[in-house]
């Protein structure tokens, strides 16, 4: 049955986009809007908008009217392109070692970092680890986002890393937004491998990939290709395996060193290099050349106290970006992406305009859901934030640490 809702008088109506667009970075400056508007949604989809100026009430056979007031705005819910969402227990005893001094490497090499989680994971059940992961997908609902990719990488072991995605198979069933599901078993090493890293990409390759793919768990997959866990050489490895069974790479890159990561992962096809806050000219230059998505984590680099990724140096270069939470419960324990979009303007020093649209439609072509999902458009999902009563758009990222949310919808239903 036809459900139809009007939504009327809108302040200003935000992140307007053809149904295809190229997005480069010209096109990222620019925030389409709007003022003084309508917004008519079909069932799921986004059926017309326009000016009220043109709107003819008797035309729509709406079940029901939200009348904004002139004083409130709309936009596209946040498409979150990075997270960890699935894990088990909590790490803030290494907030309190940060604290004290000790630095991403030094806490792992103490037992602690993703080899915890793994340890976590592994004495967590499949029940507690869904109903964990259910009231974290909720809460970032609630604050605007309305389509997510979600990792594994803390089991590290064929049944805890098919636990994982067998709990992200299994959030996509119970909600109604667009999830991607990313395998990431080449997270870390576990310390049984310690000594012979390649027989757990043996284990990567030989049983973890065949036995995910029997039961269709996962859309992509990643390595975290970095100094001290997979180098590029064997992140070709990995990835080309992968790639034997339609996953397409999306990968960590960048994010202390930069080691020939972001070359090899473009060339092999990468949807797209995330992290990136080390760039060297030459990771420029390969970006400025290819169509892979550079994806931000800049409350990653609040939380660990990391150089943050060069935002505006990859827009003055033309390359656009998407920006994502890197929700996890070591370097980021947090999936709020009002706040991203927050520190972006701050710390990376773009504009409200750039990080908007790097946080919806960019955020959507890093999970290939651009057509479907990421802005206002006739004939996409219906999901989006009705803001608060705030002055402009600008209030957004202005006033950091709070939402500015009133009400939201996915894919045409109040959540």
């Amino acid at each position: 049955m036809k459900k139809t809702s009007l939504i009327t008088n809108i302040k200003e109506l935000i992140g307007i986009q053809p149904v295809a667009n190229e997005y480069d970075a010209e096109v990222q400056k620019k925030l389409n809007c709007l003022s003084n508007a309508f917004l008519v949604v079909e069932n799921d989809l986004i059926k017309d908008f326009g000016e009220m100026i043109s709107l003819d009430k008797s035309k729509i056979n709406f079940d029901q009217c939200i009348d904004l007031k002139h004083k409130k705005s709309i936009l596209p819910a946040w498409n979150d392109s990075h997270t960890h969402l699935v894990f088990a227990g909590s790490r803030e005893s290494e907030f309190v070692d940060r604290i004290n001094g000790l630095s991403y490497q030094e806490i792992a090499n103490k037992g602690g970092g993703i080899l915890n989680s793994a340890t976590h994971l592994s004495h967590t059940s499949f029940e507690e680890l869904f109903e964990s992961a259910c009231k974290r997908l909720e809460k970032v609902m609630q604050m605007g986002t309305g389509a997510i990719e979600i990792k594994s990488g803390y089991g590290l072991t064929v049944e805890s890393e098919l636990k994982m995605l067998r709990v992200i198979a299994s959030l996509k069933e119970k909600y109604n937004l667009p999830i991607k599901s990313t395998f990431l078993g080449a997270h870390a090493v576990p310390k049984r491998f310690s000594a012979n890293k390649s027989k757990y990409i043996d284990l990567i390759i030989n049983e973890m990939l065949p036995a995910l793919a029997s039961e269709n768990l996962a859309d992509y997959i990643d390595v975290f290709c970095e100094t001290n866990y997979f180098s590029v050489a064997e992140m070709e490895r990995i990835l080309e395996a992968g790639i034997k069974y339609n996953l397409k790479p999306k990968v960590h890159v960048n994010q202390f060193n930069s080691i020939g990561g972001i070359q090899k992962a473009i060339q092999m096809g990468a949807i797209s290099v995330d992290h990136l806050e080390i760039l060297s000219d030459k990771d420029i230059d390969t970006l400025k050349n290819s169509t892979t998505t550079a994806t931000l984590l800049p409350s990653c680099s609040l939380f660990i106290n990391i150089p943050y990724a060069n935002g505006k140096k990859l827009i003055d270069n033309s390359i656009p970006f998407a920006l994502a939470s890197d929700y996890n419960p070591g370097s980021t324990p947090c999936g709020n992406m009002n706040l991203v979009v927050s520190l972006a303007c701050i710390n990376m020093k773009i504009t409200p305009e750039v990080a908007i649209n790097a946080a919806t439609i960019m955020g959507a072509k890093a999970m290939e859901i651009d057509r479907e999902s990421g802005s206002i458009t006739k004939g996409k999902l219906a999901s989006f934030i009705i803001t608060e009563e705030i002055p402009s758009y600008h209030f957004l990222p202005y006033s950091f640490g709070e939402n500015n949310i009133d009400r939201v919808m996915i894919k045409g239903e109040w959540i």
